[in-house]
């Protein structure tokens, strides 16, 4: 396996000089432009700012990874200096939860004294009566300023500009006409826009055009100028640049996402240094253009008044307090739940032979599915793992000219696998592709032609009537408005036979593009001689190594949801934003090789001849699970694969029943609750389908035992593990350094997105329009690039569907492997002792849980 190392800036060496600016400030400044010193300011801030997935592959991140290295409470007070913001709730919301007896008052008494507060709850309770929020001593830039003297919305239109120019410099197609400049650099294309952009002009704006063309040829440049003409001291350097970056938080997120996948591939990307450099030449053209002594003196107010006040901190550590009570709350509903010692269960691998093995993703929602099946068939035997079922790799669909990750986006592939159709000689397979791309390029011309100026009242007032009766089965749900994006353009003859294929072949363009670090020439394929071990690997890191029943299923996730550009960010995260089923069908047929079955029966994995491995793929938004390649199965399994398709549809039915609540579905017969769940995957105008990982505020690695039978609520991530068959912890330092952290990202975007909506998600999603292609959505027709998920994937219009906790981590583990992968992985450390996350430690003895504390100690948790 390869993996990256994630690293962050270390502190800064000051070098500066002092003297005397126009503004008549004394103040410390670098000691030349473009200097090594500044250069370590602007990586340190850029290394701030957590990436953007794409919405063709919507990845969770967590929006404070840049923060990662400071203390969970220091992060907040960083965020409330340089953006405002903060990392809890509003007072009135921990009121609310006090007065439903969610926080109990035992709760907030232990959670005062943990944050060494005097106060008593009552006390607490009268202070939070009402919502007074102190003003937060947040760093300002010149437009902030500007617009405090003058009333006009000046940041706004800052970002309005930058936001338009970003948009068409990255376009990828949906743009009618191409920017002149995208060649060039991100700074120097702006150089070229910002000279004959007339909205300066019309917002009273003079001598821009000057301003622009005596700025500096290089964004370094342009950086150390704002910051020597604009005095700022160095010890505000680093968090003034932060300030600046989230001013444009959106975009900035994209070109950090740019620059992290060619870190990835081990190369280099600038973006970022140039969008800051923008933005700071913003702050320098209001400067030029507005200076007035009034200026002069407010900016010198808000440079030499910034500062947090005693009153600040205390405040805080009352909101601090509230957060802990809460998640004590459910910390204290869980473990109570867990601890215990563990007893047999039937889904427990035993002498007995499964009737059934399913093995999930560790997904939440799964949790509710496996809880399902266990219930309609208790001889069945469910497992927990990631996703991308160990598989490593990149995947091509059919004719696209880029592969597409399919697991862990901390992690690089091995391998790239191509789509091909199954039984098809390679000059069909080529007619096949031909006519997608040309049905394709027919589409995107279509489409180009209805949205033109040319068509506005022609083609309308012409063809309108034609569109009658797909306008109203689309309305009504009774068909699909577009066809899933996996299958567009192929034709449907063919749609059924498009599988993974092992085999190092390659169709369509020729791609050299890869994220593999080992070769430049990408590895396509999985070679014969790393089959066997891969095979392995993923066996062991399932703790599926024996006892192998007739049917093994291998069940990835995805959703079916339409007119939402969020699609992808319901799929697998484990597996970058794309459904399960490559990964699952690729690691199937990996398992069925007789080639492999060989060679793992001599490392003592001994797969019986009559036990096949099967992909599937499970639709989380109406609950059903579809199996493939089952074809060769009919003549040996035939009875296996009527009573599976049985029990599976059995437990979707009961899966839906337990969801239909939070959908807002009246209790109802089965049949009526099915079709409803199903009409919502069709609905257009249907702003939450489905409510993806909302709720999720656990994650359990331990076997299967400590779980069954317990419901969660689908709020926990359920990895199954064994430590005692673990030689070398090898994969407990798997879990730990790739699902866990994945599964923090999945809490912490959720967790972001509820307590700054704002800043750190998206908004309302019925105003939501596509950017760039597929780059994200505008809120509206302008403003910045949304970050985060929309309040429609947390909120049902009453209240927040989704809790904002911290990932609590329960392991079955010895303490001691624990700390020795914390201490060898920076990340992990970061996250555990910065309070990123809880971790708990589940003893498989006694029964006990302990809790990893602030002091690297492991303190004994009551039930």
């Amino acid at each position: 396996m390869n993996s990256t190392t994630i690293t962050r800036s270390k502190p800064l060496t000051r070098n500066m000089n002092s003297e005397v600016n126009e503004l008549g400030m004394t103040s410390h400044t670098v000691t030349a432009h473009g200097s090594a010193w500044l250069a370590g300011a602007v990586e340190s801030a850029c290394q701030r700012i957590a990436p953007l997935w794409p919405l063709h592959a919507f990845v969770a991140v967590n929006p404070y990874f840049g923060l990662r290295h400071q203390d969970f409470e220091q992060a907040s007070e960083t965020l409330a200096k340089v953006a405002g913001s903060s990392l809890v709730m509003p007072r009135r919301y921990y009121r609310e939860q006090i007065s439903t007896g969610r926080i109990s008052r035992t709760d907030l008494e232990q959670a005062l004294q943990q944050h060494g507060l005097m106060a008593d709850a009552t006390e607490v309770e009268k202070a939070i009566a009402e919502d007074n929020p102190l003003p937060t001593g947040q760093i300002k830039l010149v437009s902030n300023v500007l617009e405090d003297l003058d009333g006009t919305p000046w940041n706004s239109f800052v970002v309005e500009r930058i936001s338009q120019f970003a948009a068409a410099y990255f376009d990828q197609g949906q743009a009618g006409w191409p920017m002149p400049w995208s060649k060039e650099s991100l700074y120097e294309a702006w150089r070229h826009y910002a000279q004959i952009d007339l909205s300066p002009r019309m917002m009273g704006l003079k001598g821009v055009r000057a301003t622009v063309t005596a700025l500096p040829t290089l964004p370094m440049e342009t950086i150390a100028l704002a910051l020597q003409k604009l005095a700022m001291p160095v010890d505000m350097i680093e968090d003034y640049l932060h300030a600046a970056l989230l001013n444009i938080g959106g975009w900035t997120a994209w070109t950090r996402y740019l620059r992290w996948e060619q870190e990835l591939a081990g190369g280099q990307e600038n973006s970022i240094v140039d969008l800051l450099a923008i933005r700071l030449a913003w702050e320098l053209i209001l400067w030029d253009t507005r200076q007035t002594p009034a200026l002069g003196d407010a900016w010198r107010n808000a440079v030499q008044t910034l500062q947090f006040s005693s009153a600040h901190r205390a405040h805080a550590q009352i909101d601090f307090a509230l957060q802990t009570a809460f998640e004590r709350s459910y910390q204290k509903e869980i473990i109570t739940k867990l601890a215990g010692i563990p007893g047999e269960s039937a889904t427990k691998s035993g002498p007995a032979r499964p009737v059934i093995q399913a093995a999930f993703c560790i997904d939440v929602r799964s949790e509710i599915f496996r809880r399902a099946l266990e219930t309609v068939a208790p001889g069945v035997q469910t497992v927990g793992f990631a996703g991308f079922f160990g598989a490593f790799m990149e995947f091509v669909p059919l004719g696209a000219a880029k592969a597409r990750m399919h697991m862990p986006v901390l992690l690089t592939p091995n391998y790239r696998v191509h789509e091909h159709i199954h039984d098809a000689s390679d000059k069909e397979v080529a007619k096949v592709i031909h006519d997608r791309h040309q049905r394709l390029h027919h589409a995107n011309v279509w489409k180009v032609f209805k949205g033109s100026a040319s068509s506005c009242f022609s083609f309308v007032e012409s063809t309108g009537l034609l569109y009658g009766p797909k306008l109203l089965g689309d309305s009504f749900g009774w068909s699909r408005t577009v066809p899933h994006p996996k299958m567009k353009g192929i034709a449907p003859e063919f749609r059924k036979r498009l599988a993974p294929t092992l085999s190092a072949v390659s169709h369509g363009p020729q791609l050299t593009q890869t994220r593999q670090k080992t070769t430049r020439v990408p590895t396509v394929g999985i070679p014969l001689e790393n089959r066997g071990a891969t095979g392995e690997m993923t066996l062991k890191a399932m703790s599926m190594t024996s006892n192998f029943a007739r049917l093994v299923l291998l069940v990835g996730h995805g959703s079916s949801t339409v007119n939402n550009p969020y699609a992808t960010g319901l799929d697998c995260g484990a597996c970058a934003g794309q459904t399960g089923e490559v990964s699952a069908r690729a690691t199937a047929m990996l398992l069925n090789d007789p080639a492999v079955r060989a060679e793992l029966a001599q490392k003592g994995i001994l797969i019986p001849a009559d036990t096949r491995f099967v992909g599937a793929l499970h639709d989380t938004t109406v609950d059903e699970v579809t199996l493939f390649d089952i074809d060769g199965l009919i003549s040996t399994h035939a009875q296996d694969l009527r009573q599976l398709q049985t029990w599976l549809a059995q437990a979707g039915q009961l899966t839906r029943m337990e969801r239909a609540s939070l959908l807002g579905i009246p209790d109802s017969a089965s049949g009526v609750v099915d079709a409803l769940v199903k009409e919502r995957s069709r609905d257009w105008s249907q702003v939450f389908p489905e409510w993806g990982l909302a709720g999720n505020a656990a994650f359990i690695a331990a076997p299967r035992s400590r779980t069954a039978g317990i419901d969660l609520s689908g709020r926990a991530f359920l990895h199954d593990y064994e430590w005692r068959k673990d030689e070398g912890f090898s994969v407990l330092e798997l879990i730990m350094t790739a699902p866990m952290v994945v599964a923090n990202w999945i809490n912490m975007q959720y967790y972001g997105s509820v307590v700054d909506n704002q800043k750190f998600g998206s908004g309302n999603k019925v105003l939501h329009n596509i950017v760039g292609g597929s780059i994200g959505v505008l809120e509206g027709n302008g403003g910045d690039l949304r970050v985060g998920l929309p309040l429609q994937s947390l909120h049902n219009g009453e209240r927040w569907v989704h809790e904002p906790l911290r990932l609590n981590v329960f392991i079955e583990a010895p303490k001691s492997e624990m700390d020795r992968i914390i201490a060898k992985h920076e990340l992990v450390r970061e996250l555990v002792e910065n309070r990123w996350l809880f971790l708990f430690q589940m003893d498989d003895e006694h029964g006990s849980i302990h809790l990893r504390n602030a002091g690297k100690k492991w303190q004994k948790i009551s039930s």
